[in-house]
């Protein structure tokens, strides 16, 4: 057997896209029994993009896309894989990553789907980086995108306020020095009842009754949830951390899941870090699922949070129920 080839890995460029329409909390006031304080003093959330009615996971992910190569500096046909987190693909199959594979004209690229509910896009990363560690593969992009709009049920408050849509992505490549340190994955099954959409596969395929129980909608059982988000993204955080050979005092930077801010704020307790450390875009987006982490990552590249040379945790949390941390040092300039 010949012996394990193992590269430095980086992220070299990134990009996001949000829909243009804004909903914000005064306009769901009008919409069901909520107010702005009500939301905002228990998540943190202000207003969140919802797509067009013509605008679909896809369409979100090409133009993410096209930041990120574009930022990287490499045109599509010289991608190897595209990876697609996301709950919420245009259709069963085909895979959306083949649908962004041929738009782009990816013609060399493989590409799939991964659903690792929110924790998608850092699931996606730590797939990315194996494939081109070993040196299989010298360009993968990896993207995190969803239109849960299209999933939410409006007459449920305490689930419609949350969510929102967008994309974003990342471009995976060799470096000369270490960029991806450390990935923590895990799951715990047990928990797959408390954050779900139950119909439409093949355990409760779609029906009329489906439907009208409206079965193809989130739900979640919030407190549930939180008790599990707020031990599970410190210690997701503590770990990896370890595994990268780093300790706390060593983190430039933060980019959590925006779920919640009160999740947040845990998890930067835990840390030990002052909240300049720490990126947070929940109050203009909310909850944005797989697309979460991507998003925010490319937002504080692109305000200048992050510099050469610093070391950044990405977690996430979410359905399954899962967990994903990366540590990794920043290479761009």
């Amino acid at each position: 057997m010949s012996e394990k080839i193992v590269r430095n890995v980086g992220i070299i460029g990134t990009g996001s896209y949000v829909p243009e329409k804004i909903l914000t909390n005064k306009d769901l006031e009008n919409m069901m029994d909520t107010s702005d304080e009500w939301i905002t003093t228990r998540t943190g959330i202000k207003e969140r993009r919802i797509a067009r009615e013509d605008e679909s996971t896809s369409d979100m992910s090409y133009e993410a896309a096209l930041k990120a190569l574009e930022d990287a500096g490499v045109k599509p046909e010289e991608l190897d894989l595209i990876i697609v987190a996301s709950v919420t693909p245009d259709m069963a199959f085909p895979a959306t990553a083949c649908l962004i594979q041929d738009r782009l004209g990816a013609k060399k690229a493989g590409a799939f789907d991964l659903e690792a509910g929110c924790s998608g896009f850092v699931y996606g990363l730590s797939v990315g980086w194996q494939f081109v560690a070993t040196g299989l593969y010298d360009k993968v992009l990896v993207v995190g995108a969803e239109t849960l709009s299209r999933i939410i049920n409006w007459d449920d408050r305490n689930t419609a306020v949350l969510f929102g849509d967008g994309a974003g992505a990342a471009v995976l490549a060799p470096v000369d020095e270490p960029g991806i340190l450390s990935c923590e994955l895990g799951s715990r099954g047990d928990g797959g009842e408390l954050l779900k959409m139950e119909a439409g596969g093949s355990r409760t395929p779609a029906s009329l009754d489906t439907v009208r129980q409206k079965k193809h909608s989130i739900y979640m059982a919030g407190n549930e949830v939180y008790k599990f988000a707020v031990r599970i993204m410190g210690e997701a955080s503590l770990r990896v951390i370890e595994k990268a050979g780093l300790s706390k005092e060593d983190i430039d930077y933060f980019i959590p899941h925006q779920a919640n801010i009160r999740i947040i704020d845990s998890a930067r307790k835990r840390l030990g870090l002052p909240k300049e450390k720490v990126f947070v875009n929940l109050d203009k987006y909310g909850n944005t699922s797989s697309a979460s982490v991507a998003i925010a990552l490319d937002e504080a590249v692109k305000e200048n949070k992050i510099s050469k040379g610093d070391n950044i945790v990405l977690v996430s949390f979410g359905a399954g129920l899962t967990w994903a941390a990366i540590a990794l040092r920043w290479i761009k300039e």
